[in-house]
């Protein structure tokens, strides 16, 4: 029975695992994914230009780099390894929390970007330039891609690829929202886009004005928990001043402590973040 039961286990066990190891397809169709994601990341940070690869070079010399400077200090294997932990997560937060300020710089601008589309069509101008006028008439903050719209349509005279184009080089789902509706627009025709683009315009002002408020309510209570999360780690560093400090940490239970305080810290900050997360639109129009 006892047989029985340990093989029960270990195929349920095998089942539970097995849409994350097979099939290699739908493997291989993840780290697509995550690469875009990170390419996404890159774009809307200002870093479009940076191979990826350099990208991870440089967040590993900052693994290192920390590693090493905690270990030439301190001395420490657990604290070591946490210094190169926190070197490797260096790169990919400040390009993530660049990302979001800029995407959120952009939330108050896109209404803008839908009126200058607007009065561009109403005044007569086809949609490839009611576009490419944002370049100079549009805010300041988006004139490069749309630039970058104009020259390649200039040069080439074809909508569609620039488009996709202008749409990689935004990386943003609001601008998906607004580029795919010209497209469908110039390729089935119709008198409705100026209607289309005021409500999405007023759609947007509306998700704007909302997600605004949350974020300034969140925010002390965010920014109190970042402070919680931090202070243990900062008395740490101030108590390892001591070589008795050192001391007691030189050793298995130490080590063991400082792990568990890790991954308890690790698990709260992350449990804080998806609580505290407002939900964000997803890129559909790849």
């Amino acid at each position: 029975m006892s047989l029985l039961l340990g093989a029960g286990l270990g195929l349920g066990l095998l089942l539970a695992v097995s849409p994350f190891v097979w099939p290699a397809s739908r493997s291989r169709a993840r780290r697509r994914t995550a690469r875009s994601v990170a390419r996404d990341e890159l774009q809307l940070a200002g870093l479009g230009r940076v191979p990826l690869p350099v990208v991870v070079t440089v967040t590993v010399l900052f693994g290192l780099m920390f590693a090493g400077i905690a270990h030439a200090t301190l001395g420490l294997a657990p604290i070591t390894f946490m210094a190169g932990t926190v070197g490797l997560l260096l790169v990919p937060t400040a390009v993530h929390a660049r990302a979001i300020a800029r995407r959120m710089a952009n939330q108050a601008v896109w209404p803008e970007v839908v009126d200058h589309l607007v009065a561009a069509v109403r005044a007569g101008m086809s949609l490839p330039d009611a576009i490419a006028a944002l370049a100079t008439l549009g805010p300041a903050s988006t004139r490069p891609p749309f630039a970058a719209f104009e020259e390649e349509y200039r040069r080439t005279g074809v909508f569609a690829p620039a488009l996709d184009g202008l749409k990689a080089r935004l990386a943003d789902p609001v601008a998906d929202r607004i580029l795919e509706t010209l497209r469908m627009a110039r390729e089935v025709g119709g008198t409705e886009i100026t209607q289309v683009l005021r409500a999405l315009s007023a759609a947007l002002r509306d998700d704007a004005a909302l997600r605004a408020e949350v974020r300034a309510r969140q925010s002390w209570t965010r920014n109190a928990a970042k402070l919680g999360v931090a202070a243990p780690w900062l008395l740490l560093l101030l108590l390892a001043t001591k070589p008795e400090t050192l001391d007691a940490y030189d050793s298995a239970a130490g080590t063991a402590l400082l792990l568990g305080g890790l991954v308890v810290t690790v698990v709260a900050y992350r449990a804080m973040v998806a609580l505290g997360r407002i939900p964000g639109e997803r890129r559909w129009f790849q």
